[in-house]
């Protein structure tokens, strides 16, 4: 399963610029709605599209790899078998 790590890049760049920065923030900067955010963030296998995925790395200054990590599913509580 992948696992966003949006919120940890909003932390970090709220750390570096010195102020609290929040979701509506990254909405307006990206064009994603922040709906869609959100369920980056809290839904399980959230198919994100490659669109959204290049304006997160735009605004986060930070590969692809950095916005998401691999977690196998036996190692997510509740997880089912996807077959």
């Amino acid at each position: 399963m992948i696992r966003f790590l949006l919120p940890e890049l909003l932390a970090e760049r709220s750390f570096k610029e010195g102020r609290r920065l929040e979701w509506k923030d990254v909405a307006e900067a990206t064009g994603i709605h922040r709906a869609t955010l959100s369920r980056m963030v809290n839904t399980r296998g959230y198919n994100a599209s490659v669109h959204h995925l290049n304006a997160l790395c735009r605004y986060f200054d930070c590969e692809l790899g950095k916005l998401a990590v691999y977690i196998p599913d036996e190692q997510i509580e509740g997880a089912t078998d996807g077959g």
